[in-house]
């Protein structure tokens, strides 16, 4: 590590105040940013904690959706009863990631700020059609995320909350990596009310909607159809973990069996 300067303010008026360059960063759970510092693979001049803010932090029903301030941690959200009665499978997700230290530490909006190609929420974001609010306007998920580790966030806006419409059934499965539990391919398919919609993580640079099983489920929501679906490897990730073609099937199956998890 090197030397930086370290502030941690108790609002969020006060951390926008403190975030004045592009070398001056902010932290959230730290479960990127830390090791990416002990790595020097970043060295900003400053980090603005946001631990301490309590108004980026809590779970509320609000309307028909679920709120999710962007300073909650992974374990909050599996455990919260509020989540788990009105939508079970963003529970799940949420106790799929990584292990108990991450999910003790790591916060949603650290994760959804942060993007990485691999990380679950994503899935969620696209798949349940969430919007993300900031400190000065609301994103919507489906134009959120935009390439490897790019989102439509500007320098140094903050995510304050995450709001998730309710869905008529939603279910989320992956393939995870064993060391880090990362998804190779995570698969969050949702009934709403405006249609079906798939969102994939890990098979691609960033999360998007798998709009070919969409379609197939939009005429039979049922799991042979969406394991029907032959999905194109052009453009999918690959690494030692698994090729293009792979993920590129994975995503068909792991959809099939989120539906049949749906009731489907």
């Amino acid at each position: 590590m090197y030397a930086f300067e370290y502030h941690r303010p108790s609002s969020l008026d006060e951390a926008v105040a403190l975030l004045t360059s592009e070398d001056i960063k902010p932290l959230a759970g730290g479960q990127t940013l830390i090791p990416t510092l002990k790595q020097r693979l970043a060295m900003p001049e400053a980090l603005v904690d946001l631990g301490r803010i309590e108004a980026l932090k809590g779970i509320r029903k609000e309307g028909d959706a679920i709120v999710i301030g962007a300073g909650t941690t992974h374990a909050e959200v599996a455990a919260s009863e509020v989540v788990r009665g009105a939508i079970p499978a963003l529970a799940r997700l949420a106790g799929l990631i990584g292990d108990p230290q991450v999910r003790n530490r790591g916060t949603i909006g650290g994760s959804i700020a942060n993007a990485d190609p691999a990380a679950d929420y994503p899935a969620a974001v696209v798949g349940l059609g969430a919007t993300i609010h900031t400190n000065t306007r609301t994103i919507a998920g489906d134009d959120y995320f935009q390439d490897l580790f790019t989102t439509a966030l500007d320098e140094n806006e903050l995510i304050t909350a995450v709001s998730f419409p309710i869905p008529q059934a939603a279910a989320y499965e992956k393939v995870a990596n064993p060391a880090s539990g990362y998804a190779v391919v995570g698969v969050m398919v949702a009934k709403t009310a405006g249609g079906v919609r798939v969102g994939v993580t890990g098979a691609g640079p960033c999360a998007f909607r798998a709009t070919a099983i969409e379609d197939a489920l939009a005429r039979s929501f049922t799991p042979e159809a969406a394991k029907g679906v032959a999905m194109p490897a052009d453009g999918m990730n690959s690494d030692i973990h698994a090729s293009a073609a792979y993920r590129a099937a994975l995503i068909s199956v792991l959809a099939s069996r989120a539906v049949a998890a749906c009731g489907g």
